[in-house]
């Protein structure tokens, strides 16, 4: 047997790990049990290589998996921005969190075919953690290469132009608060008599969080439980930080402050793991299942808005794309020498991009401005 053969068979899997982490240093915030069951460099679930998250065999879909016409349809937005901006000789479009690749291709290929000024001025740069998805987005994008760089926002000194995002800010790691006999307590991830990972009850671990619940102006009931992301709050401030000039965009799933945390049916809640496209138990396989919770959009405006970025628009992603042309892009597809199969793919997609009720329904655009 290879020595890489026997190093895999010998390594602890990342609940072992995790488990031997609580039993050294006591129970873990779900903060960090969750960025590790997510983000471990080797074993999290967004780290992998040898897990098929996404489509029908994956554990969920993502808009732009499901029509070419929600990449296009944004890329037209884009082109729009690029005019109100004025036309810059050389722009950014950064998309963080590109997934399999289906939006960068999708933009990349409609902007390449209908927009070429727009084309010929885009820096489209990708901010992709996992390594194996960064291959696969580089062999689907290979076209259009040249118009591409890969690396970490964070690095770039100054932004004209578009940062976008979607379905990210869902999957930051978050703490879980409640209220138990009349003071904010928090949840942690401790070991049970079985060896099995359950919830245990815990002082606030950190002032930060105290500051994001008050500031959110809805005081929670006794056993309410919410989450909480200071991810969202430090990546919102590194964005503010980077874009000198241009617009911020935002496509998730989440409510305001009053829903989340003033809502009998949310009083659990909207923490949620997935595997095979239904819900798992969330403290259940680290590393092997998505776990996800919804965006608090009152606090990302607002907190926005500190950092001098300006809510411009903040509407349903079904009506987003009926007002950014979803359907003109169809008709225009449809003009085009395809079949009859294509074109009825085409219109269940977009069908299920901006019915009611139907998937798009369910999420939100959020455009903010940094003039």
């Amino acid at each position: 047997m290879s020595q890489s053969k026997v190093n895999l068979v010998s390594r602890p899997s990342l609940a072992d790990r995790l488990a031997e982490r609580v039993r050294t240093d006591g129970p873990l915030t779900f903060h960090e049990w969750m960025k590790c069951a997510l983000y471990d460099e080797t074993d999290g679930y967004y780290m992998r290589s040898d897990h098929r998250r996404w489509g029908a065999t994956g554990d969920y879909r993502t808009s732009p998996e499901t029509s070419e016409l929600f990449a296009a349809t944004f890329a037209r937005y884009f082109a729009d921005l690029f005019e109100q901006s004025g036309s810059p000789a050389n722009w950014y479009i950064v998309e963080c969190g590109s997934g399999d690749g289906s939006f960068a291709e999708g933009v990349l290929k409609s902007l390449h075919a209908n927009f070429p000024k727009v084309y010929e001025a885009t820096t489209y740069f990708i901010d992709e953690l996992s390594g194996s998805s960064n291959e696969k987005i580089k062999r689907r994008i290979e076209p259009f290469i040249d118009r591409v760089k890969f690396g970490r926002l964070s690095s770039l000194d100054s932004i004209q132009g578009i940062v976008f995002s979607n379905e990210l800010l869902d999957t930051f790691p978050v703490n879980r608060l409640t209220k138990r006999h009349g003071e904010l307590v928090e949840l942690y991830v401790e070991l049970g008599p079985t060896g099995q990972f359950e919830w245990a009850y815990g002082p606030v671990s950190d002032t930060k969080l105290l500051q994001i619940y008050n500031e959110n102006d809805v005081e929670i009931g006794e056993d309410y439980c919410i989450e909480l992301s200071p991810e969202i709050d430090y990546w919102l401030s590194m964005v503010a930080q980077k874009l000198n000039r241009g617009y911020l965009i935002t496509v998730d799933y989440g409510a305001e402050a009053t829903e989340l945390y003033h809502n009998a049916a949310r009083r659990n809640g909207t923490l949620r793991a997935y595997s095979r496209h239904n819900f798992a138990a969330v403290l259940e396989k680290p590393g092997e299942q998505d776990i996800t919770s919804h965006v608090n959009w009152t606090r990302v405006r607002n907190l926005g808005s500190s950092l001098g970025l300006s809510t411009v628009l903040f509407e349903r992603q079904d009506k987003f794309l009926l007002d950014a042309g979803i359907l003109d892009e169809m008709a225009r597809r449809s003009g085009t020498e395809i079949s009859d199969v294509e074109k009825l793919r085409l219109s269940t997609a977009a069908r299920e991009m901006i019915l009611p009720n139907a998937m798009a329904s369910t999420f939100q655009v959020l455009v903010q401005h940094r003039a």
